[in-house]
């Protein structure tokens, strides 16, 4: 007689669970191929910013910067997004390290970008409060080129365009203007200067997968400018890459000279600054807008369009205020009440 053990259901069962619990723990720790964008709690600048002459601080309010974790996505949270933390974003690899290029090539760029942004930011904030500043826009600065674009082996990182179409190019929004003058499929005429020579070269446009209808060259840019500053201003954000700290340094040094530009509120900002003053949309809106929650930002200055409208939908009751330049962002704080 043959005798056959039974397995219990209660038994299988508690082995399929257990089965499940390891494969799910496994997809846990096996990284994907895609990166999560998450919120990081905004930050005071009043420590990282250092500019002669600034007053003491008072106790109250203050400007902050806000900034965005990026990590690898695990397969299992690439696969479930109610596994990923609130407010993440899921983007493929090649969103933000396009081919050709690795995260070292990107780190670079983003702390060449951010030496630059806190350079402008200067600039801007000790204009506006009466320094005579020596500073220049000479063009916009490639820091980037999109594999296979049309300004993929036509332009090279570091060089500075300086013309459209006969027209000149000082800072990157006349670029990005002067381009869009143009049909999608045109080919527009850049001048570009390289050391101490310049060329002309002929490229064509495409549509740009993040604004329907607007016309690109595939370049990354940013402002191009001889600047000398009265005083030496100090910034140090301990590794954090980018230009969307523009606006938030340029608020910081009138606040720390002038001391009355926050109106005693905890203020936030994000927007890539120009020497004109302009502000620029940036990347992470959803992410630093939650962040600045988080903290308990007060008041939450953004660039206009788009932007704002997504700062709004994730802000709950931090005030959103959008800006198109810095002179109108200064406006708008100093005619905020009073904190009580």
């Amino acid at each position: 007689m043959t005798l056959r053990r039974v397995v219990s259901p209660g038994r299988l069962l508690a082995l399929g669970l257990a089965l499940i619990g390891v494969l799910a723990f496994a997809l846990w720790l096996v990284p994907s191929n895609s990166y999560l964008l998450l919120p990081d709690r905004a930050k005071p600048l009043a420590a990282r910013v250092r500019v002669p002459g600034e007053k003491p601080l008072d106790g109250s309010g203050g400007i902050y910067y806000v900034d965005v974790v990026v990590r690898k996505a695990s397969l299992l949270e690439e696969r479930v997004s109610r596994l990923r933390p609130e407010g993440a974003d899921l983007v493929p690899e090649h969103a933000l390290v396009p081919p050709g290029t690795n995260f070292g090539d990107r780190r670079r760029q983003n702390l060449r970008q951010m030496d630059r942004s806190q350079e402008v930011a200067a600039a801007v904030a000790l204009r506006e409060l009466g320094y005579d500043i020596e500073a220049e826009p000479a063009g916009a600065l490639v820091v980037a080129v999109a594999p296979d674009a049309p300004a993929d082996g036509e332009l090279e990182p570091l060089e500075t365009i300086v013309g459209v179409d006969g027209s000149p190019v000082q800072t990157p929004d006349d670029l990005r203007r002067l381009i869009a003058e143009h049909e999608i499929g045109e080919s527009v005429r850049l001048r570009v200067r390289s050391g101490g020579a310049t060329r002309t070269v002929e490229v064509g446009t495409v549509a740009s997968p993040v604004e329907s209808g607007r016309p690109i060259i595939g370049v990354q840019v940013e402002q191009s400018a001889e600047i000398r500053l009265p005083v030496d201003v100090e910034i140090d954000l301990g590794g954090v890459g980018g230009p969307s700290a523009g606006l938030a340094f340029a608020l910081d040094i009138v606040e720390e000279l002038d001391r009355d530009t926050d109106r005693g509120y905890d203020v936030a900002a994000t927007g890539e600054i120009e020497l004109d003053g302009g502000v620029l949309p940036v990347g992470g809106v959803k992410q630093k807008t939650i962040g600045a929650r988080r903290a308990g930002i007060d008041v939450f200055l953004v660039p206009a369009g788009e932007n704002a409208e997504v700062a709004r939908r994730n802000a709950a009751d931090v005030r959103i205020i959008p800006v198109d330049n810095f002179q109108q962002a200064l406006r708008k704080l100093r005619t905020l009440p009073k904190k009580p």
